[in-house]
């Protein structure tokens, strides 16, 4: 997601105590808002028609030094869901059980290959699966909106008491977007002194901004508009977990420059699940003039989705 320059300080509760937790992101985005006060998050996928344009220079993503998710134990990343709200007291349309799925059929996938050529210092690449953990959830009344990172790590280091390097920790909170812009973000922090990935998503039920309009009918449109982000953020954050690994000269991550565009109508995961889901960025591609062609936008140099 395009990073917003920012500099947060969050207190988080952890083993009984209160931990300071500063993140620092570079200033990569040149924003038409710039002289009002930024909302403190690392990046946002923006809803449909939200996202700032930019021009100029090479359009492949710049290597800034950070680490990727490389394959590990388990694999690249180690990913756990978080359920918060009150919201969550019902669970009509599944989704808990989708999200599981998604996850479950994404790793491994030949969409997740399509994260695989960006590397770290040293030639390590982004691994090719992850593990996922089950998913787990909290009752207690979500924030009322997603423009603060602070209460979302904080979450994040209460319910899961012995976090992992690897892990990727997406946050499901049952409150509509409204007015925001955006569908979901991405972000770094520490919990107990560990740095982990996270990640936060509105309820996406009945919301045109956010809805991939998806042809599958085993699942409601709530959970597809889920999946598609929830591809869209685990990508960045397997490519740029710390947030100084891969984007490009503008501040956008390798899913941000493929947000709403789509090839493949429905994605075949692993466990034969099928999804859309957006592509993403492949600087190989670009240069290789690879791409997929878009039925609203024809072709798209540079964006794969793993069929193409």
């Amino acid at each position: 997601m395009k990073r917003l320059a920012v500099v947060f300080l969050a207190a988080v509760a952890a083993c009984g105590g209160t931990e300071s937790i500063d993140t620092t992101t570079s200033n990569l985005e040149n924003r038409a808002d710039r002289g009002q006060p930024e909302p403190p998050m690392a990046g946002i996928h923006w809803a449909r028609g939200q996202a700032k344009a930019h021009g100029g220079g090479s359009p492949d993503l710049l290597y800034h030094g950070g680490p990727v998710l490389t394959q590990q134990s388990g694999g690249a990343a180690a990913v756990t869901p978080i359920f918060w709200g009150t919201g969550w007291s019902s669970d009509g349309q599944n989704k808990k059980g989708w999200v599981d799925t998604f996850y479950k059929g994404m790793s491994s996938s030949s969409y997740e290959s399509t994260n695989t050529e960006y590397t770290q210092s040293g030639g390590a690449h982004v691994g090719t699966s992850f593990s996922v953990n089950a998913g787990l959830t909290d009752l207690s009344a979500a924030p009322r909106n997603g423009n603060k990172t602070g209460p979302i790590l904080a979450e994040v280091c209460k319910m899961i008491p012995t976090p992992v390097a690897n892990g990727y920790y997406p946050v499901y909170t049952d409150l509509p977007r409204g007015h925001a812009g955006f569908c979901a973000w991405h972000s770094a922090g520490t919990c107990n002194g560990v740095s982990v990935q996270f990640a936060f998503f509105f309820d996406l039920d009945g919301d045109p901004g956010c809805d991939p309009e998806s042809p599958a009918t085993s699942y409601s449109q709530g959970v597809a508009a889920l999946a598609n982000v929830s591809g869209h953020e685990l990508s960045e954050a397997l490519t740029d977990p710390h947030l100084n690994a891969w984007y490009d000269a503008n501040g956008a991550e390798n899913s941000d420059k493929c947000a709403w565009t789509f090839g493949a109508q429905l994605l075949t995961f692993t466990n034969r699940s099928q999804w859309k889901v957006q592509g993403n960025w492949s600087n190989s591609g670009y240069d290789g003039n690879r791409g997929y062609s878009d039925p609203a936008k024809g072709f798209v140099r540079g964006c794969v989705d793993g069929t193409n």
